[in-house]
């Protein structure tokens, strides 16, 4: 069954103590703030959005694309409304302002953290965490900053599942940028699984449909596969040629908790 849609002012529940995001509290209840997707948890009640722009919040971890660089900043796109300041002091070594285009010039992508928010939505970012790092390889898929919590899945569910999958490196950022990186074919698979889950976000067994998805795509791959045979010189008969080799690839354990 398809998660409950509501609307601004639909009642949610009388427990004010359940109150969570997407909620306001009046006359001792609480009451939906957008129209989207009832989120309801032993503890709380919220609403997934079903629409709307990315509104940075401190420590949001998000993917950042160099637009400007001026004397002692490098001003970022962070697909929000607001642009994003990372200041030189930021950076975890000292950088003079002629070498800054060489650490980080315009088109540059990066994975940083939202480091305030003040009243004027002046933003700053920081990178002092060894998690967070220029993009050097990979591809940038974006989807609605709103659909995030379908993309990462209860308890990190969906990411898990998609990296296994997909032999994909993958890392989401809470403004909707996804990094993702692996074989062509891989990073194919799942920038369409990826928009898969934007356009079904309101289903529920999401997880499950989009496993079963990817499991039924590697089978028609297969399929389609030429299939490769090598002379055996000792019977003389042709055989499938195997190809038992991996590929391994570098993981980004980072999973992000939309509660945080």
């Amino acid at each position: 069954m398809d998660k409950k849609i509501v609307i601004p002012g639909d009642l949610l529940s009388e427990n004010t103590r359940k109150a969570g995001y997407g909620t306001y509290v009046k006359n001792s209840k609480i009451y939906s703030s957008f129209c989207g997707i009832e989120n309801l948890k032993e503890d709380k009640v919220g609403v997934i959005p079903l629409a709307g722009a990315y509104i940075p919040s401190v420590n949001d971890v998000v993917i950042g694309i160099v637009i400007v660089v001026t004397p002692s900043n490098w001003i970022m796109d962070i697909a929000s409304p607001y642009d994003g300041l990372f200041h030189v002091s930021e950076y975890p070594r000292r950088v003079e302002s002629r070498e800054m285009p060489e650490i980080l010039d315009v088109g540059d992508s990066m994975i940083i953290r939202v480091k305030d928010v003040d009243r004027s939505m002046k933003i700053e970012l920081a990178l002092r965490d060894s998690n967070f790092h220029k993009l050097k390889t990979g591809q940038i898929v974006e989807v609605e900053p709103v659909k995030v919590p379908r993309v990462i899945g209860h308890g990190g569910s969906m990411i898990s599942m998609l990296k296994k999958e997909t032999n994909c490196s993958i890392f989401v950022g809470q403004n909707g940028r996804i990094w993702i990186d692996g074989k062509d074919e891989d990073v194919e698979l799942l920038s369409r699984a990826l928009r898969k889950i934007e356009a079904e976000a309101q289903r529920s067994g999401l997880t499950d449909k989009i496993y079963n998805f990817l499991k039924n795509e590697r089978i028609r791959q297969k399929e389609s596969k030429p299939v490769k045979f090598f002379k055996n010189e000792k019977k003389d008969t042709k055989l499938a040629k195997e190809d038992h080799s991996e590929d391994i690839y570098r993981k980004i354990d980072v999973l992000l908790d939309p509660n945080n």
